[in-house]
């Protein structure tokens, strides 16, 4: 079955571009779909236009519309954390720096599942 997965990240460069470290205030995100064998089909780099701000905005809205199978991330939050297991999206976090690392962590299932949301979501 096709799968969309969304990743946060910090520049516009394709699949060599490095992940955000703040899920809310990331710049863009890179919207990744992929074909029944996961092979890439299209990517998309969507501006953030829900950067979060005091509540006012919240990204994790503009990101359920998309409706990604999967989200990838070095944390976040635990509010966007249980609006994304509401919406029934799984969110993984991310092992390495780049958008292709870890879309092939994605395919070789070796990224874990984020159960627990942090104040502020920071890379470890």
């Amino acid at each position: 079955m096709p799968q969309r997965i969304i990743v946060p990240v910090a520049d516009q460069t394709g699949l060599e571009a490095r992940l955000a470290e703040h899920f809310g205030r990331a710049p863009y995100f890179a919207v990744i779909d992929l074909n029944d064998a996961l092979e890439i089909v299209q990517t998309q780099m969507v501006e953030n236009v829900g950067a979060h701000t005091g509540g006012i905005k919240q990204a994790h809205d503009n990101i359920v519309k998309l409706q990604p199978k999967a989200i990838i991330v070095y944390g976040m939050g635990r509010h966007g954390l249980q609006a994304f297991n509401d919406a029934g999206i799984t969110v993984l976090k991310a092992n390495a720096d780049t958008l292709s690392q870890v879309i092939s962590g994605y395919k070789k299932q070796t990224l874990e599942e984020l159960t627990e949301g942090c104040p502020h979501a920071h890379r470890e």
